[in-house]
């Protein structure tokens, strides 16, 4: 007879050794991952990505879509917005001023309008004095037939704008003369300065007095002349610089005829209007003045440094 212990069922033996084997290796898997977690630089790569950016300076892994790592705080340093350490010159009382910049490349002039200055407008600032020498100046006019001249504030001048403008100047004792701007006073002369003739300074105080106040205004003045149209040096039909002279008004925009219009020309510092590839050179003139009248120019041809009378003025505005 087969002893007891041969007699238990196998199936039971089994499933404690199954258990057993079971227990063993969760025992060796929990050791394991002790010993990789507390390994100094064991940690998984998906965690040192998340730490930071990568080697190509792309952002981590762990960053969220859409929301922008927080950026280093600069320096502090001035606001722009802050005001600078100069103050804004002196501005006429009619109108402001900006604060006067460095020279801008050649540009149109603005609107129908001479630009800043305008007509029945009273502007103030002040009066100096300068040798103007035969009257010529940053306007290009040429020598002027009397040396009542005067030479715009670098603001005020605009781009050549004033050029040719007539100003009424008073001075604080009563005493007032008729200008005709030639020339360009440029910084640190004010909006509102006129640097004038010693000749029209002396008519509202003696020299010695350097600098006085004034207040200032456009004038349309009475003449039986006529406006004349002058070709700059080098001008042909494929590039000219047109330039309008004995302008009772301030001219505000000169234009030539197209095939399909008018077509404004730039005008410069040195108060010529270009036509840079030559368009309307040669051909019909449109002249506007600062009050908007138009007056249409034909048979002007293109003649270099030559004088060329027309049979148009601008009418007279009190």
């Amino acid at each position: 007879m087969a002893s007891a212990s041969h007699r238990r069922p196998r199936p039971a033996r089994k499933r404690r050794t199954a258990l057993l084997s079971a227990a063993v290796v969760a025992a060796v898997g929990l050791v394991v991952c002790l010993v990789v977690a507390l390994r100094p630089g064991g940690e998984p790569d998906t965690v040192r990505t998340a730490a930071g950016p990568d080697a190509g300076g792309r952002p981590s892994a762990g960053t969220a879509p859409g929301k922008p790592a927080p950026a280093a705080k600069a320096k502090p340093g001035p606001s722009a917005a802050s005001p600078g350490p100069t103050s804004a010159p002196a501005t006429p009382s009619a109108r402001p001023s900006p604060t006067a910049a460095p020279r801008s490349p050649a540009r149109p002039a603005s609107g129908t309008a001479a630009g800043r200055i305008a007509p029945g407008v009273t502007y103030r600032g002040v009066a100096t004095h300068y040798d103007a020498a035969d009257g010529d100046g940053a306007c290009s006019f040429g020598p002027s037939p009397d040396l009542m001249v005067a030479a715009m504030n670098h603001t005020d001048y605009e781009t050549s704008a004033a050029c040719g403008a007539y100003l009424l100047v008073r001075a604080a004792n009563g005493a007032s003369v008729t200008v005709r701007v030639t020339n360009e006073c440029p910084l640190p002369c004010a909006p509102g300065q006129l640097d004038l003739s010693k000749q029209a300074f002396a008519e509202l105080a003696g020299l010695s007095a350097g600098r006085i106040p004034v207040s200032w205004s456009l004038l349309s003045p009475a003449t039986s002349d006529t406006i004349s149209i002058r070709y700059k040096t080098g001008s042909s039909r494929h590039w000219c610089g047109i330039q309008a002279l004995g302008h009772r008004n301030p001219l505000a925009r000169l234009e030539v005829r197209t095939g399909s219009g008018w077509q404004r020309l730039t005008r410069t510092e040195y108060n010529y209007f270009l036509s840079p590839d030559g368009t309307g050179c040669g051909g019909p003139l449109r002249l506007t003045d600062l009050h908007g009248e138009r007056l249409t120019v034909e048979g002007v041809t293109v003649r270099p440094d030559a004088v060329q009378p027309t049979r148009v003025q601008f009418a007279r505005v009190t």
